[in-house]
C-alpha cells in the first residue's frame, strides 16, 4: 500500500499537539505552543519520514527526531520573522507582534533546546552522525539568515550570490530532513548524499518559488502578504534579474521606486509586477525553479532502490511543484 502524505501530516499534528515545552512561566511557552500550532505544511518532517520509508516501514519509530526538525524550522521562524519586522505568519500574527521581540528571541531560544531534546530520540548508533549532521545544517542556516541581511546593505547581488543564500537559509534544512531520514533506516553514505542532495535542489526549487508567489501569488491562499518582498525591496531572485536586464526607461522606472522612500505600497507593488512583466522574469524564474526540480529527480533516479519505494517522494516533489500557496 502507498504510503499517504496526508497520514503522515495527520501523524505529525497530533503528536505536536501532545508536545510539552514547559509550563511555567506560560509568557515563555505560549508562544511556543502558538506558533507550533499555527499549521503550516510541515514539509520538512513529512521529508524526513519520507526518507526513512523508502528503506523501512515502521516510520512511526523516528517521528519525534522528524518533529524535531520542525521545531528547530519554526525556531528560526520566530527569530526571522523579528529580524524582517514581519507583522504575519501564516495568516497570523507573528509572536513578537502578539506578544513582543524579547519574549520571541527567548522562546525561540527554548524552542532550539527542545529541538536537541527530540534529536535524543535517535537510536544511540546514529546520534553521533546525526547530530554532527544538524549542527552542520543549524550552521548554514544562520550563515544564509546573516547573509540575507547583508544583501540588505548593499545595491548589488549577483544570481550566483542569491542561490547560495537561499541554499543555506532554506535548503539545507530540507536535505537534511530528508537524508536523516535515510540515515535513521539504516542507508548508506551514498544513499544518504544522494538524499541530500535531492532536498537542497527542491529547496531552492521551493524558494525560488517563494519568490515567485510573493510577487504572482493569490493574496487568499498565500498567506503572507503578496508584494512584500517589492515593497522592501527585498533582493529576491526576481528583482536581481530584473536590475540585470534592465535598460533606458523600464531602468528609471525600477530605480526610481527602488531608491523612493516615501511610496504608496499598492501603487510600488503594480509599477515594479509590471516591470518583471514587460521584461520576462516570470518566465526566466520559471525556468529557473523547473531546472532545480529537474535536478533532484536526477539524483533520485540514481538512488539505486525500487522505484516503488519511491512513489510517495516523487508524488510529495510534485505536489511541491505545483503549489499554490
Amino acid at each position: 500500500m502507498s504510503l499517504s502524505v496526508d497520514e503522515l501530516r495527520q501523524r505529525i499534528n497530533q503528536k505536536i499537539e501532545q508536545l510539552n515545552y514547559g509550563d511555567s512561566p506560560k509568557e515563555l511557552y505560549d508562544p511556543i505552543q502558538y506558533i507550533m500550532q499555527l499549521g503550516g505544511k510541515r514539509l520538512r518532517p513529512i521529508l524526513t519520514l519520507l526518507g526513512y520509508s523508502i528503506f523501512q516501514a515502521d516510520w512511526e519509530k523516528v517521528l519525534k527526531p522528524a518533529i524535531a526538525v520542525e521545531v528547530f524550522h519554526n525556531f528560526t521562524l520566530m527569530h526571522d520573522d523579528i529580524m524582517d519586522d514581519a507583522p504575519l505568519r501564516r495568516g497570523k500574527a507573528t509572536v513578537h507582534e502578539k506578544w513582543n521581540s524579547n519574549v520571541a528571541i527567548l522562546s525561540g531560544d527554548v524552542m532550539l533546546v527542545r529541538a536537541y531534546d527530540l534529536l535524543l530520540e535517535m537510536e544511540v548508533q546514529y546520534l553521533k552522525q546525526g547530530f554532527t549532521k544538524f549542527n552542520k545544517c543549524a550552521s548554514e542556516v544562520c550563515e544564509g539568515q546573516q547573509m540575507d541581511m547583508n544583501f540588505e546593505e548593499r545595491t548589488l547581488v549577483t544570481e550566483e550570490e542569491y542561490l547560495e543564500m537561499i541554499r543555506r537559509k532554506t535548503a539545507v534544512l530540507l536535505g537534511f530532513a530528508l537524508s536523516l531520514g535515510g540515515l535513521l533506516a539504516g542507508a548508506n553514505a551514498s544513499q544518504v548524499d544522494l538524499m541530500c542532495q535531492f532536498g537542497e535542489n527542491i529547496g531552492i526549487g521551493f524558494q525560488l518559488k517563494d519568490d515567485l508567489m510573493d510577487v504572482y501569488a493569490d493574496a487568499d491562499k498565500f498567506g503572507k502578504q503578496v508584494g512584500g518582498d517589492i515593497i522592501a525591496n527585498k533582493k529576491t531572485f526576481l528583482l536581481i534579474k530584473a536590475i540585470e536586464k534592465a535598460e533606458g526607461t523600464y531602468q528609471e522606472e525600477l530605480n526610481h521606486w527602488i531608491n523612493l522612500i516615501e511610496f504608496d505600497k499598492e501603487k510600488k507593488v503594480q509599477a515594479v509586477t509590471h516591470i518583471y512583466n514587460q521584461l520576462g522574469i516570470k518566465e526566466l524564474t520559471e525556468q529557473k525553479i523547473d531546472s532545480y526540480f529537474q535536478q533532484a529527480f536526477q539524483q533520485l533516479e540514481a538512488l539505486d532502490i525500487n522505484a516503488t519505494q519511491k512513489e510517495p517522494l516523487i508524488q510529495f516533489t510534485q505536489w511541491l511543484i505545483n503549489r499554490e500557496s
